[in-house]
């Protein structure tokens, strides 16, 4: 079998159908008319003109005729999918190593030794605050009270510091 090689630019080149048109542009050209019978016989009153089904007709068939407009050599329709998509992007990257994209997912992982799993990883424990109702209402009052001065202070592994400043209380 003799194998030979296609060059890019054979393969990328719209073939014209019609006169200057190409595919593309001539459905658009032809989507109006499938359009306008459904809003024809589908809206009220079925099977009867009205002035807003002419008015919305001939909006479909301005709109459906520009985007198959030519401009540079493409076709309207994709400068606009071209700008949507650019303008939709996120415009920060946040790379992070421990993502999960790209990596191979096992469905089953098999633990050799449970002894040396349960010595490695010690679990954290949460301590639960227990605070009384009376305790719970001396604090909200001393982050409410101006002279406090309360302040919030992250470190830069995340930790969050609280600075209360002593309110010397009136007797």
């Amino acid at each position: 079998m003799i194998q030979t090689v296609v060059p890019a630019q054979v393969t990328t080149v719209e073939d014209r159908i019609a006169g200057n048109l190409g595919l593309s542009q001539l459905l658009l050209l032809v989507t109006p008319i499938f359009i306008s019978t459904a809003i024809y016989f589908l809206l009220p009153p079925f099977a009867h003109i009205a002035i807003y089904k002419l008015v919305l007709m001939t909006t479909i068939v301005f709109v459906c005729s520009l985007l198959a407009v030519r401009i540079k050599g493409t076709i309207v329709l994709f400068w606009i999918t071209i700008l949507l998509k650019y303008n939709l992007r996120p415009r920060y990257f946040v790379f992070d190593k421990s993502t999960l994209d790209g990596r191979d997912e096992y469905t089953s992982s098999v633990v050799l030794d449970k002894s040396i799993e349960e010595t490695s990883k010690p679990k954290l424990a949460r301590k639960l605050l227990s605070l009384s109702t009376a305790d719970i209402v001396r604090l909200e009052g001393l982050i409410d009270n101006p002279a406090a001065n309360l302040h919030f202070e992250t470190n830069k592994k995340g930790g969050l510091y609280v600075r209360i400043t002593e309110i010397k209380q009136e007797v």
